[in-house]
């Protein structure tokens, strides 16, 4: 009798084992079946932190909704001008970088929507670091040829923002002198300091 209880007690031992390791390889699965969180377009963003004029803050939702444009929503590729194929950025000189490199989409918010891992966004300053730094997804800062010089200009972070945004800010008050855009010649009307 002892034998036989030996032999159940080793039996219902072996079960107990084999039911915790099930239950372990069923919540390591559903563990590792976790999805990231979705990855979404971020609504405001803190530019010039750290700069002496005073931080930017940079809504994106209402500058690609339409609210703060001439005619319409800005196109992502406006400032994300890498996000497009090589064959479109040669009809909008000096842009030549495409990235990833050999793209052949052009970033939209239906492709953003659709797939953001796939939509190939380069963050600004992944291209146009800080002065004396080295950019993330360049061997250097971009350079151009100013139009009409031999001058060349080195994009820095700093530059490649007031050239895009000056432009589209005095574009918006001379094209909608109603609108309540920064200036382009008044720095405290973007950079805010203490914030």
């Amino acid at each position: 009798m002892r034998k036989y209880f030996k032999t159940a007690f080793v039996i219902a031992a072996f079960a107990a084992v084999l039911f915790l390791l099930d239950g372990t390889s069923q919540n390591a699965q559903v563990m590792t079946n976790k999805t990231a969180p979705p990855i979404e377009m971020p609504k405001v963003i803190e530019l010039a932190k750290g700069s002496k004029q005073g931080t930017v803050t940079f809504n994106h939702v209402k500058h690609n909704s339409g609210e703060y444009s001439v005619s319409g929503p800005i196109q992502c590729i406006e400032c994300h001008h890498t996000a497009q194929p090589a064959s479109e950025l040669a009809k909008h000189p000096p842009l030549k970088t495409d990235w990833p490199a050999g793209r052949t989409t052009m970033l939209t918010m239906e492709l953003f929507n659709t797939d953001p891992k796939a939509a190939g966004i380069a963050a600004c300053r992944d291209c146009h670091a800080k002065a004396g730094e080295k950019p993330k997804l360049l061997a250097a800062l971009p350079v151009l040829k100013d139009p009409g010089s031999t001058t060349m200009t080195t994009l820095t972070n700093q530059l490649a923002f007031h050239r895009t945004c000056d432009a589209c800010h005095f574009s918006m008050s001379m094209n909608r002198p109603d609108s309540k855009v920064p200036s382009a010649t008044i720095c405290a009307s973007c950079h805010k300091r203490g914030t």
